[in-house]
């Protein structure tokens, strides 16, 4: 379970910076809580886009930005597809409890990589060139926060469809 942010206001960085990344990750998993195979693939606007999608493509933001970046293994060599928008077209075979595992799994590999690097190292593994650690957690802050509001909106559509 997240730790509430609010109860790391006067703890360090690193540590509020995980509080909200673990509060956006919890949020994600939970926007899947009871719903179908078929809900979590419902979509509601043009693009691949669904609840199932959402946590596909955060999956690979996590092992982009720490597994990529931080250790420098490319994202081939990882069997993830080239760019972030492929995640969101989800084959078949992927149910939601798959997907909730793949995605624990590479939150704690992303976890375990970035704890063993300062906030102010500098690592190369990116396309984007040198980054500092504290970058990439901003970013999978702001990343995650983003997808968060996405997947409670769909989240909101899934469960106002039930009612009709």
């Amino acid at each position: 379970m997240a730790v509430d942010p609010l109860r790391t206001l006067l703890h360090g960085e690193r540590a509020q910076l995980a509080a909200r990344l673990d509060t956006h990750r919890e949020g994600l998993r939970a926007s899947l809580d009871g719903l179908s195979e078929i809900e979590a693939r419902h979509q509601f606007v043009p693009s691949a886009t669904t609840l199932l999608g959402i946590l596909a493509h955060v999956t690979y933001g996590e092992q982009i930005w720490s597994v990529e970046a931080v250790l420098g293994t490319p994202r081939r060599e990882l069997g993830l597809p080239p760019t972030a928008a492929d995640p969101f077209d989800v084959p078949e075979s992927l149910t939601i409890a798959t997907a909730l595992g793949a995605h624990a799994a590479a939150v704690e590999r992303s976890d375990e990589i970035l704890a063993r690097r300062g906030l102010d190292d500098v690592v190369t593994g990116h396309r984007l060139g040198p980054l500092t650690v504290r970058w990439i957690m901003l970013h999978l802050v702001s990343e995650m926060a983003q997808h968060h509001g996405h997947a409670d909106i769909l989240r909101e559509q899934v469960l106002a469809l039930r009612r009709r």
